[in-house]
């Protein structure tokens, strides 16, 4: 099977946000082929949650909560050392009423 390329996946990911009347904001560009990517999801009161990929013992990525914080600048500094270690490195902004992070594969809770 051939894996999807990020910039590709992303548009995807977009598609679905706006189409659900969120905003998607790519605050740093990573590489467009391979680059890992972080998804912040921002809620109007300013409660924001991290997720970040992970794989399966099967291989397959899932995403895993990191951090539910009730202030954003946690979040943006654990995303800033993160940028620091992975020049390929995408972070994705999500400003959704609801608080939905639109991504299809599966989410689990820490």
């Amino acid at each position: 099977m051939i894996g999807l390329t990020t910039s590709f996946w992303l548009d995807a990911l977009k598609w679905r946000a706006e189409s659900a009347f969120a905003a998607l904001y790519v605050i740093r560009r990573g590489d467009e082929t391979a680059g890992a990517v972080l998804v912040k999801v921002v809620k109007p009161s300013g409660e924001c949650v991290l997720y970040v990929p992970q794989r399966d013992e099967t291989g397959e990525r899932l995403w895993v909560v990191w951090k539910t914080a009730a202030d954003e600048a946690e979040i943006d500094a654990y995303c800033e050392r993160r940028a620091e270690d992975d020049p390929d490195l995408w972070i994705i902004a999500i400003e959704d009423r609801e608080g939905r992070h639109f991504l299809e594969e599966p989410v689990e809770e820490v």
